[in-house]
């Protein structure tokens, strides 16, 4: 049997999990404010007169606010030069306050008026008038609904729009010390699920009642519960974002969990593969090639290097082994990974034609899945950052199949 699987009841496992989060911050107001000055001088670099950072994880990285978007348009303008300002439905103003880190006047429009007229008022009140002929660069979040793009547009000529994720996406990127810490303490947390989640395994378990189970042990390491959760057995287990049907543990398949919590915003995602009984030689054989792909991809992630070659590092130990090429099956039908902090997904990605240089903060998943249509599928996802000397993992990789998580050294 692998080492770790099984043997405890839902109640002795919840029972051996503590607390995680005592003397964890949130990030600080300074940082937040040397984030905005990051982004103002990005923006006078590269042109930009101001952007409007909408509802989302802008929002949220550069004023603290937390809000989810809808049809209401809600955000704040920041100017190249200046103090930012909200734009909110008036009826909001009160709770836009509340979660604000960063202070700042609130623009409140009327159901019935134009929210879009009254951004445009903001940028004039902010010395930013339009120009039809040498018009005023305005950075929009490609998160933004096109029916608000449009409505700024139609409203007036006078201004120019482009894509805010050159500065946006610049600035996130590169973690602080700071997000880094947040981000470990949730991977350190959700690692403890996944051995809870584990030791509960029992011919017969269904997906359903592990999905109910990692919730539970969110809440007790802390966390306000999963935010996401997949939980896969046997042939299942091939689907990379799994299958509208939940499964029952036989002896012999494969276990796929991948699941994540979120800890003052910063998130975790961390999947692990393993099997319930005695693995077979093929399985054996294949969760090596996985562990030593996801190694080869993590000794390619090098500064300076951009990052679709530490997809092509995993794709060429697994092509080195048999699988593939390129996307095709038995092999690796997704990218290797994806960049990491208040989105489960951000950029840079490691993928094919992502060409981004790998930079000092920067994070990602390392997850170069092997799927077998028809049989299981394998993916070992863990998390690494970037120092000064290189990479550096987040969570330490699962050990063997015998043993996933290293509880026999």
């Amino acid at each position: 049997m692998t080492i770790g699987i099984g043997g405890s009841t839902q109640e002795e496992a919840l029972g051996r999990l503590r607390n995680m989060l005592d003397g964890v911050e949130p990030i600080a107001i300074a940082e937040y404010l040397a984030r905005i000055d990051n982004a103002q001088r990005r923006m006078k670099q590269l042109g930009l007169d101001a952007i409007f950072l909408s509802a989302g994880a802008n929002l949220e990285y550069f004023t603290g606010v937390r809000w989810s978007p809808s049809e209401r348009m809600v955000g704040a303008v920041l100017p190249a030069n200046g103090a930012l300002e909200y734009l909110a439905p008036a009826f909001e103003e009160g709770t836009i306050r509340d979660f604000m880190v960063v202070n700042g006047p609130v623009n409140g429009w009327q159901e019935h008026e134009s929210p879009y007229r009254l951004l445009l008022d903001c940028l004039q009140r902010m010395g930013i008038q339009p120009n039809t002929s040498l018009r005023p660069c305005i950075g929009l979040c490609p998160s933004l609904p096109f029916f608000m793009f449009d409505g700024l547009r139609l409203l007036d000529p006078g201004y120019a729009f482009t894509d805010a994720s050159i500065v946006t996406s610049y600035c996130r990127q590169r973690k602080t010390p700071a997000e880094i810490a947040l981000m470990q303490r949730a991977k350190d947390m959700t690692l403890e699920v996944h051995k809870a989640a584990a030791s509960i395994l029992h011919e017969g378990i269904s997906t359903t009642e592990v999905v109910r189970f990692i919730e539970l042990a969110h809440r007790a390491v802390g966390a306000p519960g999963s935010t996401f959760c997949i939980v896969l057995f046997g042939e299942a287990s091939a689907f990379p974002h799994g299958v509208k049907y939940p499964q029952t543990l036989r002896r012999g398949d494969m276990v796929l969990i991948d699941t994540g919590c979120r800890v003052h915003s910063y998130l975790s995602d961390i999947t692990r593969s393993y099997v319930f009984g005695e693995p077979s030689e093929h399985q054996r054989a294949l969760w090596t090639f996985e562990k030593d792909a996801q190694l080869a991809a993590f000794a390619a992630a090098r500064l300076g290097a951009r990052c679709e070659e530490v997809d092509e590092a995993a794709r060429g130990a697994l092509e080195a082994c048999g699988l593939g090429p390129d996307y095709q099956l038995p092999g690796l039908p997704h990218r290797t990974g994806h960049g990491i902090g208040l989105e489960i997904h951000e950029s840079p990605y490691l993928v094919r034609g992502d060409q981004t240089p790998i930079d000092v903060g920067m994070c990602f998943s390392n997850e170069p899945m092997i799927c077998v249509p028809g049989e299981f599928g394998i993916r070992l996802e863990d998390h690494f950052y970037m120092d000064e000397s290189g990479p550096r993992w987040f969570t330490e990789p699962s050990h063997s199949i015998d043993d996933p998580f290293g509880l026999a050294r």
